[in-house]
């Protein structure tokens, strides 16, 4: 299997199958002005930001800004719509980090068309067995045989897969 990614972690927080879609290279991603909207938040919004901070790599995960003097993760996100997957994308982070020594790391989600910020403080160890928890799911969704079936959420509507769910479906 592949390695485990916040991408992955945020898609299990989401929808279980768009996390298979995703890890198994069935993207859609291109074909969302969503998405395309989200990433020219985040490339700029802090546009001053990649002066400041250092881009980490870690066995597949990549952390856009981190600030090492503080040890804090920062990432932008477009909306507020879900934002138990940001966080929980944020935790992962603070948790590759701490695999590699860096501990009592912090986050912040920044919503730059909110003007707000969410503070992710640094790992509990409740946080922890939660984590490996999310993981050991991630790798059993992903492991499947076949794809989840489309469960229609409030999120599908505006989902960059919505087409490839509900072809032939009435909205």
């Amino acid at each position: 299997m592949q390695n485990i990614t916040a991408t992955l972690i945020n898609l299990y927080h989401v929808c279980h199958r768009e996390l298979w879609l995703h890890a198994h290279e069935i993207r859609m991603e291109h074909t969302s002005d969503m998405v395309a909207e989200g990433k020219l938040i985040g490339d700029t919004a802090y546009d001053r930001r990649a002066d400041k901070y250092t881009q980490v790599e870690l066995d597949g995960i990549k952390i856009d800004f981190f600030d090492p003097k503080n040890k804090v993760v920062h990432e932008t996100k477009r909306g507020r719509a879900i934002e138990a997957a940001h966080r929980a994308q944020v935790q992962y982070y603070l948790y590759r980090l701490r695999q590699h020594g860096v501990t009592d790391a912090s986050g912040l989600i920044e919503y730059p068309d909110l003007r707000k910020t969410e503070a992710v403080p640094p790992l509990t160890e409740a946080d922890v067995r939660e984590i490996e928890h999310w993981e050991a799911e991630v790798r059993r969704i992903v492991g499947q045989a076949e794809c989840p079936p489309a469960i229609r959420i409030k999120i599908c509507n505006s989902c960059s897969y919505y087409d490839l769910c509900f072809v032939g479906e009435e909205a």
